[in-house]
Order: structure tokens, then sequence, then C-alpha cells
């Protein structure tokens, strides 16, 4: 199903106003990409609309010696963000920006190491451990509570600040980007074919979501279209992701209130779940089994044993909700209202938990789909527990649809074409935390510049909106409601 394209190379003046038309007429930001084109940067913008699929591309050159793009975080607050990054790790500075602080680069980096740079120097010695300017709340019994960046068991690392009086929450600070690994960076100098394993380790949970954005981009930049019955294969691995990943989270939620049978069984669960994907792929994570140009089944997931886990489920999920201690604890908890949702770019359950109608198989898809739409509108925890619940259901049955709806082979591979002159491509896959987007530019039959955006990013911010006027006792509940990648947003 091909998208309706826009590409347009204009002037920072004539963008900003283009780019203000676009978000007044209901596009998003998708994305913002820098480059290092040798003798000048670039900047991308990625506008994106749905139902029907547009995408629109605006890009501007950036003199190397005056890098600095006019702020556009005055129209849209993804946008602020997205200019950090690209401050710190191109050294692209945004005029008008009203907090133009580091985002990515923590205060123990150096000021003017770069390292998506071309030119940039190799890793140099860092000087300690900084100091990160954190807003100080002052009142009355207000006190500071750190929390991390070293946390217990096998979390990742992230540093939560609150500002508390007595147990509720004034504010909240997240910082992030402890581990950021330059992984954008290393899909530089791969062949189109190359990087399909870098893509599966962009996010380890979303395996099948980044590995299938990553080859729509490279079929998109080679202009390979792919029957549907492939589309179809491959939308069925997304929700095998979907369903493992959902399941884990109904059962987590539970036993952060201390209903531990619940997470138990939902644990019970997703082994069943995990050695399913292991049947169909070879891998219990799903990889190996998308490739640019390509699927490979090894056989089609028993609908039967889906159905029964999907009962089993539901099962687990009524008696949760039927426990008064868990339903007081998850009813009006950590509430994000939609205005806040839409206002910070929310995308996936979180979204759809507060009443935003958003989902990339509706809105790009790559095959028609019959995706049943779910949404709440509380947009507190609950809405978040039943909202996965739902999806669950609803993506079992998406599973038994695409599942019947199959014949002929389980494998299929079309021969990629060699890249002639420089190209660009995009791939949108709805993973199951939501909208991911990658962006590929392939030159001279190599990578040369890959765009990861994880439906995280635009996530993670509001956490900490959700966490106001809560109890410090109800973050790690309201935490795993959101259940955010570190590794998708630390990239």
């Amino acid at each position: 199903m091909k998208p309706r394209w826009q590409r347009d190379r204009m002037s920072q003046a004539r963008l900003d106003d283009t780019a203000e038309e676009l978000l007044g007429n209901g596009f998003r930001l998708g994305l913002v990409a820098a480059h290092d084109d040798g003798a000048d940067l670039r900047v991308v913008y990625l506008f994106l609309a749905g139902r029907p699929d547009r995408r629109v591309e605006l890009e501007c050159v950036v003199p190397k010696h005056e890098p600095a793009v006019r702020s556009l975080a005055y129209l849209s607050f993804p946008a602020g963000r997205f200019e950090r990054e690209m401050a710190d790790l191109y050294g692209i500075r945004s005029v008008g920006h009203p907090k133009a602080r580091r985002l990515v680069r923590h205060a123990h980096w150096p000021e003017d190491w770069h390292p998506m740079r071309h030119d940039a120097s190799p890793v140099p010695e860092f000087d300690g451990a900084g100091h990160f300017p954190f807003v100080t709340v002052e009142g009355p019994g207000v006190y500071e509570i750190p929390v991390g960046p070293v946390h217990a068991g096998l979390i990742e690392p992230g540093h939560f600040r609150f500002s508390v009086a007595g147990e509720t929450v004034l504010r909240l600070k997240a910082r992030l980007w402890f581990v950021h690994r330059g992984v954008e960076k290393l899909f530089e100098g791969r062949p189109p074919n190359g990087a399909v394993e870098l893509a599966e380790r962009v996010s380890g949970d979303t395996s099948a979501g980044h590995a299938l954005a990553h080859c729509l981009a490279i079929e998109d930049a080679l202009g390979v279209e792919l029957p549907d019955e492939v589309h179809r294969l491959r939308a069925l691995l997304v929700e095998l992701e979907r369903l493992y990943n959902h399941a884990a989270d109904l059962g987590a939620l539970a036993n952060d209130v201390g209903f531990g049978i619940a997470h138990a069984h939902t644990q019970r669960i997703r082994e069943r779940l995990l050695r399913l994907n292991a049947d169909v792929t070879g891998h219990r994570l799903l990889r190996g089994a998308l490739r640019p140009g390509a699927v490979a089944v090894r056989a089609l997931p028993d609908v039967a044993a889906l159905q029964s886990v999907a009962a089993d489920l539901a099962e687990i999920t009524e008696l949760t909700l039927r426990n008064t201690v868990v339903y007081d604890r998850f009813a009006g908890t950590a509430v994000l209202h939609e205005d806040d949702a839409r206002a910070l770019g929310c995308l996936g359950y979180v979204a759809r938990a507060s009443g935003v109608r958003t989902d990339a198989r509706l809105e790009h898809p790559t095959t028609a789909l019959p995706v049943t739409e779910v949404r709440a509108a509380a947009g507190d925890v609950l809405a978040r527990y039943t909202l996965r619940r739902d999806e669950f259901a609803a993506s079992t049955e998406l599973v038994r649809h695409l599942t019947e709806l199959h014949y002929g082979p389980t494998e299929y591979a079309e021969t990629m074409p060699a890249p002639g002159a420089a190209r660009s491509g995009i791939g949108i896959v709805e993973g199951w935390r939501g909208t991911i987007v990658h962006r590929v530019e392939i030159d001279a039959g190599r990578i040369s510049r890959a765009k990861i955006v994880d439906p995280s990013w635009f996530n993670w911010p509001a956490l900490p909106v959700a966490m106001a006027d809560t109890i410090v006792p109800d973050f790690p509940l309201a935490n795993k409601s959101f259940n955010q990648s570190y590794a998708g947003n630390d990239l």
C-alpha cells in the first residue's frame, strides 16, 4: 500500500512556515535526523499523518562553519528534544530554543566532542561525574529523593529525582542516556542487506518490530515491493511479539501491588508464548526471520494453543481486577490526561489509554489488516492495564486471522537490486510499545545514515507528567504501567 510522499529542500524560513502548516493540518513530527555530508550538515524533518498514509520530508542545509537552525520547539515539544539531541551529537545549535541544555551528552562529556560528526576525534577521556542542573523545588517541607542510576535487579540505568512534600510528588525529573551506545553510528558503512542483526538489538524485547522497520526502510530506499502474503507473515511476527510482552506486563503490574500469584501465572504464559515463537521462527525472541526483501517462517503458529493461552490470560486478568486492593491501587493512579498525551506526542498503549487514536497498522499500513482498535479514556494505571488486556485478545484474533488466511510457502526472498544513486527510505511499524520509525540513506552501495525512533523516545517525558500529585510508593507501579525501553531511547 503506497503512501503519499512529498520531499522538499528549503530555506529555514520557509521550513518554519511549512512545519507550522503541517502540524496544524494533523501531521505529527515522526523524526528529525541530522546528517554530515562532508562540506555541509543537513537536517531532515519527517512529518507523518495517517488514514490515508501521508509522509512529508523537509530538509535544510546547515553550513559547518555556522551550524545552527531556528528552533521549532515553539511548535512541537518533540521537536525541541530532537533539537537538543542534534546539538549533542552533531553540534547543531537551535536558535531560540527555550531550554537548550544537554540531553544525550552527560556533563562529563567534553563540550566540543560531537560523536556523530565524520571528523569527530576518537573517544576522549571523560572528566569525572560532572553536574546536571536539576531544578530545585523549594517550599515548607519539600525534600528530594534521588533514585538510580544504578538500580536493584536487571533494570537498565536511569536517574529519577523526586521533589516531594510528605509522600506526594511535586515534580519528577528523569535523566536517561547513561548507556548511550552509538547504535546509529554502527549502521554506517554496512551493506543494505547486512544490518538487520543490529536492528534486532536496538531494543531486545522489540526485535521483530525494529527488524521489520529497518527492512521496510531498506526496501523503500531501493524501490522493492513485496506481495501481500509476505507483509501478512511479517505482521504475524510483530503480533507474536506483542503477545508475549503484554502478557509479561500484565503480570508485572499485578506483582507491583503484591499480587504475586498473578505474576507467577503470567510468567508461565509468557514461557508458553516464547516457546511458540521458537517453533515459528527458531528463536524465542523472533530473531532471524526478517531480512530486507525476505521473510522465513518455519511453521505457522498453533491457533488452538494461542486461543487457549488467551482464555487463560483473560481469567488471570479477571481475577486480578476482582481483587479490591489491586483495583484500588490501579484506579486513579498516575493519570496522563489526553491533552498532555497529545502535546507530548505519545504513542502506542500509553497514548491509547489516554484516549488518543494512534496505530501505525492503520495509519501507515503495508497491507490491509483487520485490526481491532482498542482505546481507553482514564489515562491511569488501570487504563494502561485494561488496554493491554484487550489488545492481547485483539492480537490473538489477528494472529488467528493471519494464520488461517495464509496459503503456500512460509519463506520468501526477493532479489534485492544493486544500489545505484543515493537513495533514502522510511520504515514504519506498530511495535508492541507503539510506532517505530526507521529512516536510512544508502550511498555507494552502503548505508550512510540510519535514524531510529523507538516509541519510548516520545513516551518517556510523559511519565514525570503522570507522576505529578502521585505518591512516591506508587512510582514503581506507574513506571511499570508505562514500561518504556531504556535501550530504545539510549541509542
